[in-house]
């Protein structure tokens, strides 16, 4: 079982949803973890998810964390880019981290499928 962290700026959310129930078959049988906002809208769409806080309250930072004690083998951020964000140190930091770990990282929807895709046929 992969270990999956899903964020989405606001802007993106209902792309990630969009995504993760296009996907849903797969990603039924792996463990998701979402900020707080992300995690309630897949709720909504039937998943189980671990929540941790929203982006801006240390969810980015959280999640970062887990990167870099090899918890996670994938995180799907989909980023705004066309949008200001309060919480974009921790932002770059689990894009950093990401980096430094060696850790997959899909900030939109094709680069996040050919992800899947490859944890599929690994599995």
């Amino acid at each position: 079982m992969n270990t999956i962290a899903l964020i989405a700026h606001d802007g993106k959310k209902a792309d990630l949803v969009s995504f993760i129930l296009q996907n849903k078959e797969y990603l039924m049988s792996e463990k998701l973890i979402a900020t707080g906002t992300t995690g309630k809208h897949l709720e909504g769409g039937g998943f189980s998810v671990e929540k941790v806080l929203s982006g801006p309250l240390g969810g980015d930072a959280q999640i970062a964390s887990r990167v870099a004690v090899g918890e996670i083998d994938l995180v799907i951020f989909f980023r705004d880019p066309l949008d200001k964000h309060p919480h974009e140190p921790d932002v770059q930091m689990l894009m950093r981290l990401c980096d430094v770990h060696n850790v997959a990282l899909a900030t939109n929807p094709a680069t996040a499928q050919l992800c899947i895709l490859s944890l599929m046929r690994s599995n």
